[in-house]
């Protein structure tokens, strides 16, 4: 594995949120909102994932993580390298065009 390969890392975030009252939706909407604002993509429902650059930008994004957290419900997070992720296998369905499979040397980080 290359050193370009080698730094790049994924996180993910799982969760699970209460819809039943208003308020609950204004916070799963809120959050929903904060993680593609942040440079999260939907993965598949509830499962949202972001590329970083290293340790330190993953540290980062986990911190403004949980600064943004809503009051109720289950969030999870989960961090890979990205050549873990890249070995993840799609068992039923067909990929997402954002999910089509992209080398880390062919992305652009702003």
């Amino acid at each position: 594995m290359s050193q370009f390969t080698r730094r790049f890392m994924r996180l993910l975030v799982f969760f699970d949120l209460p819809t039943k009252t208003r308020q609950d939706k204004r916070a799963y909407t809120l959050f929903r909102r904060f993680l593609l604002q942040d440079g999260y993509d939907m993965i598949q429902w509830s499962v949202y994932g972001r590329i970083v650059n290293g340790g330190d930008a993953a540290e980062k994004h986990a911190r403004r993580l949980s600064e943004n957290l809503p009051k109720t419900g289950s969030v999870r997070y989960l961090q890979i390298s990205e050549k873990q992720f890249t070995g993840m296998k799609l068992l039923v369905g067909v990929q997402n065009f954002q999910e089509k499979k992209v080398d880390a040397r062919q992305m652009l980080l702003f």
